[in-house]
């Protein structure tokens, strides 16, 4: 059998209750369930504010019920059809029982214990029957109230459960329950008299845990809305992340300080048993979460951090202390009595003085208390008036493993130091499974995330680039990398300098990083280069982390990069000449990667900023095969024909993807298909096939004469020669009711590329723009390909695909 407990954030309304539902309905497939559910979101904080209007505006109470009513009774109306009679009857009682209740504290102006355990009782009571009806719906499953089963003594809000009689309450119903799935409202209990009586904060977890220790369960799981316990406070420290698996202990320190997922005496229950608690997210249920056990596995040292605000330190402290035996007993005794928790302790070794850190609710009064418990040694001057500090908060650093571990102390103190965070008090227990601190509650979430970084998170990693080529595409790399710099600090820990920069004629190189809101200027004085200049430059700086990047198109700045490699430099490029080549360059550019531990990423080299070859590389790494690949992978040539109709002219259309930096510097590249076909070519040998260039068949279209130009100026003056040419292409297509797309395809080691004329029914013929589209067949995609498609063209996207790979090589 398994428990399952859901919290208030999870039966909230009628679409959260149904993934409650489906979750219970798959667990319950394989084991017996009992179901602990919470009252609906802030219901019953709700229903404490009616009882407290309830003093004074009678009207005011009732809005707050009319309110809560519709609530419900909407939940009834979606969820439940069988059995909707029966429920609104039950359901409108407790409401019409509230109702009176709030009338009797109007009329006698009073609201004890005894009546507030009543009021709150109500929103258990009301969703787990709510819950219970709905579940019969599809589920074997039954209701049961919780208050016949967990009894306490008279403490009518913070009940002390009577475990020999509520355990053989519990084992007695099951024993002789049927049903596959039990519902029971958490929080909800009653003394030996039969009166309600409620378990206090948190009180439905702990009600879990009473169950599941009471049953022997499998597994007590916590549904709540996040996936589990975290490293921090989520909303505070947005780089925290879920612990896979904590101890008991672990978690009771965390619970204590601070990490509200879980109410700390949920653990005590489940942890005499041995039974594991899962805490669970209900909205993402796919999600494993976070499994406490008595022997987790081995993680990090520390397992988390954790804090408290509101505290208050009352500090006791005098020469009359030393070696007077009493002092301590006395100040908690006093506390006790009074109701007042205890958070934090600390005293020093010579006795002089004791801290308790509480919290501030509870501070007036402590002090009060205890001024006068001691008043007689503070008159004689033995001790001073006790000392009250307020707006504090408490940072708990937990593992249980931190014992094993030197200096880490030493680590949580100098980093809030550096940081500017006064430690007020501390305590450590001899376990060491807890190193607590007492700091001002403003700097908390300062000492939040300093110790998260300290701990859990990378040190910002410094990423040095050279880069080549500042046209188009180069400029607003780094127009995107200047805009981005305090977000990949603040976000990744990192910290991207570009070192050099240079063009066809000019290079220039800082050390301590180039300031890239003046680059160009920097460039235009800077000194003559050359390939060899660059290199040398950039071998002679020395940098740890260095990335050469290829923003040209050029053949000579292609044939260096394995002098990089060599270096240990890794290498992010744009230019397909590389990746094209001779199979052998292509493969020892790959292999010189691999053995100088340098990148060599080329993500842009097919669809721009795509993700089409690093999916590619996670298909063949993970074990897929490809069969087959079909792609329109021209951006520029998708342009062209996407724009191209009978009322313009090819030579317009070309000039005008030339212009707004769709095409190469030399568009007769695209035309002629050799770009598309050296794209099929990388795809395919990233595909694990060993192909050249001149195995791909390239279909032309455009005429010899064009295909024979040397330079732009004629190649422009044939495509005006030849417009009929292009005419009659479009016409061909037109009158089939076809788009003209440039296709480009491999099957089973044999590629080639042309125009192709694209019906309706494809996939192909809605592309728009200069956007690319690829689909894999593969051994897992043998008939729905996979399909990625998008923008495939241009120099933002290509620049933030080069990005990309920069990132790539930083989270390495």
């Amino acid at each position: 059998m398994k428990v399952l407990k859901f919290g208030g954030s999870s039966v909230a309304n009628s679409k959260n209750i149904k993934q409650v539902l489906d979750i219970i309905s798959n667990t319950s497939k394989k084991c017996k369930l009992a179901v602990i559910v919470s009252a609906f979101g802030k219901t019953t904080d709700n229903l404490l504010l009616g009882a407290n209007k309830a003093l004074d505006d009678i009207t005011s109470a009732k809005e707050i019920l009319e309110k809560l009513s519709v609530l419900h009774f909407s939940i009834i109306s979606d969820l439940i059809i069988n059995h909707k009679k029966k429920t609104h009857q039950e359901v409108k009682y407790l409401f019409d029982r509230l109702a009176s209740i709030y009338e009797g504290i109007f009329l006698l102006q009073e609201l004890s214990d005894k009546t507030l355990a009543k009021v709150s009782s109500i929103g258990e009571r009301l969703s787990s029957v709510i819950i219970a009806n709905a579940a019969k719906e599809n589920l074997d499953a039954i209701h049961q109230d919780s208050r016949d089963l967990i009894i306490t003594n008279n403490d009518y809000l913070n009940a002390q459960v009577n475990f020999k009689v509520t355990n053989k309450n519990i084992s007695s119903f099951f024993s002789k329950n049927k049903h596959q799935v039990t519902l029971l409202g958490g929080f909800i209990s009653s003394n030996i008299e039969g009166e309600i009586t409620t378990l206090g904060r948190g009180g439905s977890d702990f009600s879990a845990a009473i169950y599941a220790a009471a049953l022997d369960a499998d597994e007590l799981q916590i549904w709540t809305d996040v996936s589990g316990m975290f490293t921090a406070n989520p909303r505070v420290v947005k780089q925290a992340f879920a612990i896979p698996e904590i101890s008991y202990e672990e978690a009771m320190e965390l619970s204590h300080f601070g990490a509200k997922v879980l109410y700390p005496p949920t653990i005590q229950p489940a942890l005499r048993k041995n039974i594991p608690i899962r805490i669970k997210n209900t909205f993402e249920p796919e999600n494993e979460g976070t499994l406490i056990s008595k022997n987790p596995k081995n993680g990090h040292e520390v397992k988390g951090i954790s804090h408290i605000e509101d505290i208050s330190l009352i500090t006791l402290e005098g020469g009359g202390m030393i070696g007077i035996p009493g002092f301590s007993k006395r100040l908690f005794e006093t506390l006790s009595l009074a109701k007042i928790n205890v958070v934090f302790i600390t005293q020093a070794s010579s006795e002089h003085s004791i801290c308790v850190g509480i919290y501030d609710a509870d501070a007036t009064k402590a002090k009060h208390l205890l001024d006068e418990t001691f008043q007689r040694e503070i008159e004689r001057k033995k001790i001073k008036p006790v000392i009250l500090e307020n707006d504090l908060a408490i940072i708990a650093v937990v593992g249980e493993s931190m014992k094993n571990y030197q200096g880490l102390s030493g680590q949580m103190f100098s980093a809030l130091g550096r940081n500017n965070v006064n430690v007020r008090a501390i305590a450590q227990g001899s376990s060491e499974k807890n190193i607590s601190a007492v700091i001002n509650k403003i700097d908390a979430k300062k000492a939040l995330n300093t110790l998260h970084e300290q701990f859990f998170e990378e040190k910002v990693k410094q990423l040095n680039l050279f880069v080549t080529g500042v046209g188009n595409v180069g400029e607003r790399f780094l127009a995107q990398l200047e805009q981005q710099k305090k977000y990949l600090k603040e976000n990744l820990k990192l910290n991207i300098r570009v070192i050099g920069i240079s063009n066809s004629r000019k290079m220039v190189f800082e050390n301590s990083g180039i300031n890239l809101k003046n680059w160009k200027e920097l460039l235009e004085n800077g000194e003559p280069t050359s390939l060899e200049k660059f290199y040398t430059k950039v071998k002679k700086c020395n940098q740890r982390n260095s990335v050469f990047i290829d923003n040209t198109a050029n053949e000579s700045v292609s044939k260096v990069y394995s002098k990089y490699l060599r270096e240990s430099i890794s290498v992010v490029t744009c230019n397909k000449i590389a990746c094209a080549s001779e199979f052998d360059n292509y493969k020892n550019l790959k292999n010189l990667s691999k053995k100088y531990n340098a990148s060599f990423l080329f993500e842009t080299n097919v669809g721009a900023g795509l993700p089409i070859i690093d999916t590619l590389k996670n298909l063949i790494n993970s074990g897929d095969r490809v069969h087959k690949i079909q792609a329109v992978l021209s951006g520029s040539l998708n342009f062209v024909f996407n724009n191209y109709d009978e009322d313009s002219t090819f030579h317009d259309v070309v000039k005008q993807a030339q212009e707004e930096g769709y095409t190469e510097p030399d568009p007769k590249i695209d035309l002629s298909g050799i770009d598309v076909a050296r794209k099929i070519l990388i795809l395919a040998r990233e595909s694990g096939y060993q192909l050249e260039l001149s195995d791909i068949e390239n279909n032309a279209f455009l005429p010899d004469e064009a295909l024979q130009t040397k330079n732009n100026k004629d190649f422009y003056e044939t495509l005006i020669k030849y417009e009929n040419h292009f005419q009659k292409i479009y016409q061909q297509a037109d009158d089939k009711d076809c788009r003209l797309k440039y296709v480009a395809e491999f099957t089973d080691g044999i590629a080639s590329v042309g125009l192709q004329q694209i019906e309706a029914e494809h996939p192909f013929y809605n592309l728009e723009g200069s956007d690319n589209i690829v689909l894999f067949y593969t051994d897992r995609y043998p008939e729905n390909p996979l399909i990625i498609k998008g923008a495939g063209a241009g120099a933002e996207v290509t620049a933030s695909g080069i990005f990309a790979d920069v990132i790539r090589i930083a989270n390495q």
